[in-house]
């Protein structure tokens, strides 16, 4: 028995046409939804990243001398005018010396917060210049690419310190502790300023050129580095400047590093820096790096 198979005709053809295929709907190019993928590597690869990121980014300070010219004057000018220009007026005449090992370990609070200002304006001309969007279509994690300009500024960072506390030493400084204590003075204050370096990471992210990041940056360091400890003690400033000065994270920073070069209580000012410093990279470093997939 042959079968039969019965088809629709449709009027003036012999048989109706196949119904047209359904189209596979386009698949979605990779980084094109709201967001851009991003690789999962593991913790072997972030470290080849980041290392070769920050050597990408020594390497734009070999063939750019000039950006150094902060890191190698600024703490020979600050040093010479706070100790001959402005050391007379705050602890009296003749007593240039005793400001010294005052002003210095305050300096290395002052000196870590500046250096941390200039890798937001790195941040956002790589953004103007196109060098981010390269890097983000590239197989790496978003975040290998901040945490190499951190280490970058850290480098930079600690050879200001050195600096400073060499033209301490050429002043007249006297440690009246132990060259252990003066290093770690100087590793809290590079420590606070990694943790800066997320605020100012957020601002080249969010601002729309380098001169608003310096623009909104010192509006955030002025206050904060004249209304604390650096300079002169907060006892000799009026009452409502006094209660600032003392809440204030860089007096902290500014009392630690003096205990530790010159003697005196420790432990408060120590603890108070290093909850600081945790606080702000807890709050800032993660809102850095969403912003910076997003943008």
């Amino acid at each position: 028995m042959s079968s039969v198979t019965r088809t629709t005709t449709s009027p003036g053809t012999g048989t109706a046409p196949p119904a047209p295929a359904k189209a596979a709907a386009p698949a979605k190019a990779p980084g094109t939804a709201g967001h851009r993928d991003e690789p999962r590597i593991g913790l072997r690869s972030h470290l080849r990243h980041i290392g070769a990121l920050t050597r990408r980014n020594t390497l734009q300070i070999k063939h750019d001398p000039e950006s150094m010219f902060d890191v190698l004057l600024m703490p020979v000018i600050f040093t010479l005018l706070f100790v001959y220009v402005f050391g007379g007026a705050i602890s009296g005449k003749g007593n240039q010396n005793d400001y010294v090992n005052y002003v210095v370990p305050g300096l290395m609070a002052m000196m870590g917060m500046n250096i941390a200002m200039a890798v937001g304006t790195g941040v956002n001309d790589d953004f103007k210049k196109g060098v981010m969007d390269r890097f983000r279509s590239m197989p790496i994690a978003r975040f290998s690419v901040l945490i190499a300009k951190i280490v970058v500024e850290v480098g930079r960072m600690t050879v200001a310190m050195v600096i400073l506390l060499g033209m301490g030493f050429l002043l007249g400084m006297d440690v009246k502790t132990s060259f252990l204590e003066v290093l770690v003075a100087m590793g809290l204050s590079i420590v606070f300023g990694a943790s800066l370096m997320w605020v100012f990471i957020l601002l080249g992210i969010a601002m729309p050129t380098p001169q608003a990041v310096q623009g909104v940056a010192m509006l955030i360091l002025m206050p904060l580095q004249f209304g604390s400890s650096i300079f002169a003690p907060p006892e000799t400033m009026p009452g409502w400047l006094e209660t600032f000065t003392e809440y204030n994270p860089l007096s902290n920073l500014a009392d630690a590093s003096r205990a530790l070069v010159n003697g005196g209580p420790l432990a408060e000012p120590v603890w108070m820096t290093l909850g600081w410093s945790l606080a702000i990279t807890v709050v800032t470093a993660p809102l850095a790096v969403a912003r910076f997939r997003k943008n």
